[in-house]
């Protein structure tokens, strides 16, 4: 259990839950100079940020031909702006605004001959009130962040586990700063009905671009979205008849019907005698069900979980098992 408590940490503080709205804002800002930088890919995915074992990383940005790289160190809590070549620019996180953190998060990349214009509201929180106009003082507390970077780490961990498992068509581990969520997406390979949208402060149009085709989804929220507090989720869109209705074994699960998606909460799992094998058994089964409901081809789409240096054996047929295999 002292492994366990130390790589999943306790989330349910406090103090955590304003830090997360301060850093949730800070996401959105340096994803959305990325966002306006990047051609777009299906989904969105061209916009997300991916753990790393420093925090949480942007991946490769182009701009006027020179490319960067955005770092939120938690370690050392400091926001890394680096650029092929060697030049870089370093900014403290702690406490601040919003408007404080834009303001000079702009001028690094003014003093690095970059682009600083982008858009300038947050997206998917009702009410957004534009980052430069933001003069709130917003905590950051370091210890808490840096329990949940570990907390991020050991689910995505989890995740990646989980994806090996599939053989269609399947997102990274990645992180959207929108709706400030860690997501892993499979996909049937049929298209979908028309997304409704009604997402705050976010087109319909991208929204209906991000569910074009059938998702088993699943993802980790750090609090603040449908749950108060740190939780897991699963869901699929369309969601398939009876899907609410699935047996899925694993202490703690309860049917969100707001949201339309199974809900774990993450201290369920923390606590868990083996946090790691009761979240793999969560996604297991709730993709399992949206899998048989929806009538999704199993034979052709899954293949069982993947272990270092064993090849996944392939039949004549080209299959390669089940996913809870």
């Amino acid at each position: 259990m002292s492994h366990a408590t130390s790589a999943w940490p306790d989330l349910d503080t406090t103090d955590w839950s304003a830090t997360r709205d301060a850093l949730h804002l800070y996401l959105q800002i340096v994803g959305k100079y990325r966002l306006a930088r990047t051609p777009w890919m299906i989904h969105s995915w061209h916009a997300t940020f991916y753990p790393c074992a420093r925090g949480l990383r942007s991946g490769m940005i182009e701009d006027a031909g020179r490319a960067v790289e955005i770092t939120f160190d938690f370690a050392h809590e400091t926001l890394v702006i680096d650029l092929a070549g060697g030049a870089s620019e370093e900014l403290p996180l702690g406490p601040d605004s919003v408007a404080g953190f834009d303001a000079a998060f702009r001028a690094a990349l003014r003093r690095l001959g970059l682009n600083a214009d982008f858009h300038h509201r947050p997206n998917e929180i009702a009410d957004p009130v534009p980052f430069a106009e933001d003069h709130a003082e917003r905590p950051y507390d370091g210890a808490a962040v840096r329990r949940f970077h570990r907390a991020l780490l050991s689910a995505a961990g989890v995740f990646e586990h989980f994806r090996t498992g599939f053989l269609g068509k399947s997102s990274p581990v990645h992180l959207f700063w929108g709706s400030f969520d860690l997501a892993v997406t499979r996909f049937s390979g049929d298209p979908a009905p028309l997304h409704p949208g009604g997402i705050p402060a976010l087109s319909d149009v991208v929204t209906q671009e991000a569910y074009s085709h059938e998702v088993a989804s699943a993802g980790f929220w750090p609090g603040g979205g449908i749950s108060d507090t740190a939780a897991f989720y699963a869901y699929a869109y369309p969601t398939p008849e009876g899907f609410a209705r699935a047996e899925i074994d694993v202490p703690g699960v309860k049917w969100h019907e707001a949201a339309g998606e199974f809900v774990l909460p993450y201290e369920t799992v923390r606590t868990s005698d083996d946090p790691a094998a009761t979240l793999l058994s969560f996604l297991g089964q709730t993709f399992d069900a949206a899998c048989d409901l929806g009538d999704w081809d199993r034979e052709r789409l899954t293949c069982r979980i993947g272990e270092p240096l064993r090849p996944r054996p392939v039949s004549a047929s080209g299959g390669g098992g089940t996913s809870n295999e």
